[in-house]
């Protein structure tokens, strides 16, 4: 289904537009929901990447002389999956389309503060809205609001309720079901495993978690014996996994299972500052971190799925709704899953 666009163009810089969303209240103050530009978050850390620095520079003119605002709505920038999104999509547009003027925002975890990003954003006559949405639920009526003003919506990873232009991602549930088959595999069909789960309402744990349960459905054996909603980030799974090992002694965690990187970094940490690397806990993850492809590599991590960041296919659908031909409704990507078998072929090409 992916589609490569052949005409390449020459690099130059765009424009850079500062949309600042309001908080949760829905006032109108600008101080909760920071915007970025396309040229800040390059190469930048994390906390660069969603300042508000207000620099703007050049647009770029498409052959026949037309440009584009295309909004780009993040749901959070607290993690390397996240910001290597935004980056990537954003980049190549600089060198491949310098007909478009990218905005993007940062939701800072807060599904009010990323409604009212995009509210501002389709209040700015952007013609294009990317959007990798917080949670579905809470952003399908402003998605839906931008579909009825005539106005494409791109979804990227996580999808909402309401039809949109185009959905770029790879399909979730298969990637959980992989991850239930694997540890089956590793633990012959018995053992007792802990979820550690992303954002509750976010379409993408829901279809992994789903995923994995469904693979588990197979093997009377294998038991979930707890499972909690970390958010995607170490700390809270850390915190979550250090109550998992005081209430359960020793031998009695065979493998936890973690819908992000981020999260089984937590977990491994946990598990080592308690003294408990030894029992031979299996950790999986997903998304794809060098982090992650290291701690497998070490044996401290047993696999992880590879998702695709979704770039540059987001800025791509773009290009082709704005300026190509149009786009089917579903642009699917692969997943890859990654253990010690494979792992020296991903090493060096993980998400930093």
């Amino acid at each position: 289904m992916k589609r490569r666009l052949v005409n390449v163009l020459l690099c130059v810089t765009m424009v850079v537009a500062v949309v600042a969303g309001c908080g949760s209240s829905g006032s109108d103050s600008t101080s909760s929901g920071d915007s970025t530009s396309s040229n800040d978050t390059s190469g930048d850390e994390a906390s660069d990447a969603t300042e508000n620095t207000g620099d703007t520079a050049a647009v770029g003119t498409a052959s026949d002389g037309k440009t584009y605002r295309i909004g780009f709505s993040q749901g959070t920038m607290n993690h390397p999956y996240r910001i290597a999104m935004v980056e990537d999509n954003v980049n190549y547009a600089k060198e491949h389309y310098p007909e478009f003027e990218i905005i993007t925002t940062d939701g800072q975890n807060d599904s009010a503060t990323q409604v009212q990003n995009v509210e501002d954003l389709l209040a700015s006559d952007i013609d294009l809205l990317l959007i990798s949405p917080l949670t579905s639920d809470a952003l399908t009526d402003v998605c839906q609001k931008a579909m009825d003003m005539g106005i494409p919506v791109v979804t990227l990873d996580r999808n909402v309720e309401c039809e949109v232009t185009c959905y770029v991602g790879a399909e979730n549930r298969p990637m959980g079901v992989s991850s239930g088959e694997e540890f089956a595999k590793m633990l012959d069909g018995k053992g007792n495993i802990i979820e550690v789960l992303g954002t509750a309402g976010a379409s993408a744990d829901i279809d992994r978690q789903s995923g994995f349960e469904e693979a588990l459905e197979a093997y009377p054996d294998m038991n979930i014996i707890a499972s909690q909603y970390c958010d995607y980030l170490r700390e809270d799974a850390m915190q979550f996994m250090e109550d998992m090992l005081q209430r359960f002694g020793e031998g009695e965690i065979d493998g936890v299972f973690c819908t992000n990187d981020e999260m089984a970094m937590g977990v491994l940490e946990a598990i080592k500052s308690a003294g408990r690397e030894d029992e031979g806990i299996l950790i999986s993850g997903m998304d794809g971190t060098e982090i992650a492809f290291e701690a497998i590599q070490n044996g401290e991590m047993a696999f992880t799925v590879v998702y695709p960041t979704c770039a540059p296919e987001g800025v791509e659908a773009a290009y082709d709704i704005l300026e190509g031909d149009g786009i089917e409704s579903r642009w699917e990507l692969d997943a890859t899953l990654v253990n010690n078998d494979n792992v020296s072929e991903w090493v060096g090409k993980g998400l930093e």
